[in-house]
């Protein structure tokens, strides 16, 4: 007897939908020279000689007899742009291509105008696939717009991007440096707030010291203000702190943070560097967040380059009441796992930087 399903099918969709594709919108006329079209992911390349495509629709679809009867289809790859129209044809509706400019294409199946490409298909089979038909296409007409696709993963609409990894690692130019770890981090702390639903912070290190260039805002934000451009205490903020434990004294002391402390707080503070340093993380708590009352916890991984210096901080805040920001939870650990990592596709290597140089200390009372 087979094996029952461990699972049911939303999580099957919830894991096929891990599995990033395009979008299409599949046309066709019926005998009675109707439009019908039908928004797919289920679009893919068969063969190129001879030149075959497949997609598949579900037998309960209100088009499926027209598609399952035609002769003829197109398949309209979307632009990124076209979002309304893919939401457009994903609904039943029989009044889908009203107020729609469409080309016309050989038997009289209608072509979406604007989009990144367009195949016209004579069907070569129709093969039962469970609750769904797979149709399988000829290639005979084709026409192409430099313009990019629309991509659909994990249930969203998404954008399509040249990867940073698809010519090798980044070389770990140090004029580059900053500016490669400013893309790299946006993309990080965007996954990082889709992730756990966390305020994130991108910080670089500024003429006057650390500076947040970009938010991404949780569901619930610690506040409606997120200022770019708001540069941070060096000694009293997670950020600041991620930055002063790989930073040399000079650099710290051009932001107006003169070193002038009692033996006793010399060694906390450079203690407190140690354990940043050996942790890869900085934590500050009970601060009152920007031009508020509200009070907030925050947690700060330092991003290194080559010559491990950092040259970004990730930073998440929230609430105190309820963002703990431990240094060994699951978030502190995939926040630490990120800095990391791109500090790796930056060029650092734990076991080629140079050692630490000396710390600038705090001043007193800060």
């Amino acid at each position: 007897m087979a094996d029952a399903p461990l699972f049911d099918s939303r999580d099957l969709r919830r894991v096929l939908g891990t599995f990033v594709t395009g979008v299409t919108v599949v046309t066709t006329t019926d005998d009675e020279g109707r439009f019908h079209g039908v928004t797919a992911n289920s679009f893919s390349s068969v063969s190129l000689d001879p030149p075959l495509v497949l997609w598949s629709q579900s037998v309960k679809s209100h088009s499926h007899p027209a598609f399952f009867k035609a002769e003829r289809f197109a398949v309209n790859i979307l632009a990124e742009d076209q979002i309304e129209l893919s939401k457009r044809f994903a609904k039943s509706s029989h009044e889908k291509f009203v107020g729609i400019d469409v080309d016309i294409g050989s038997g009289a199946v209608p072509l979406l105008r604007d989009c990144g490409a367009r195949l016209q298909c004579r069907v070569v089979s129709r093969v039962p696939g469970g609750d769904h038909t797979i149709y399988v296409g000829e290639v005979f007409a084709i026409d192409r717009a430099e313009r990019k696709p629309l991509v659909f993963g994990n249930g969203q609409y998404l954008l399509a991007d040249p990867h940073d990894m698809a010519d090798g690692a980044l070389l770990p130019d140090r004029k580059q440096a900053q500016l490669a770890a400013m893309r790299l981090g946006t993309r990080a702390i965007e996954r990082l707030a889709n992730q756990f639903d966390e305020t994130m912070a991108l910080a670089v290190w500024g003429t006057h010291g650390p500076t947040i260039t970009h938010w991404e805002p949780a569901s619930a934000p610690v506040s409606d203000a997120l200022p770019v451009g708001l540069i941070l205490p060096v000694t009293s903020t997670a950020t600041g702190l991620a930055f002063a434990a790989h930073l040399p004294p000079e650099a710290i002391a051009q932001t107006g943070w003169p070193g002038e402390a009692t033996t006793a707080e010399e060694g906390d503070w450079e203690e407190r560097l140690e354990d940043i340093r050996r942790l890869g993380l900085a934590r500050q708590g009970l601060e009152t967040f920007y031009r508020s009352e509200t009070l907030i916890n925050a947690l700060s991984a330092p991003v290194l380059d080559a010559s491990g210096q950092a040259v970004l901080a990730l930073t998440a805040v929230g609430e105190a009441s309820r963002f703990r920001a431990d240094l060994d939870g699951v978030f502190a650990r995939t926040l630490r796992q990120s800095a990391e990592d791109l500090s790796r596709r930056l060029g650092y290597r734990s076991d080629n930087a140079s050692e630490p140089a000396k710390r600038l200390q705090p001043a007193a009372g800060a």
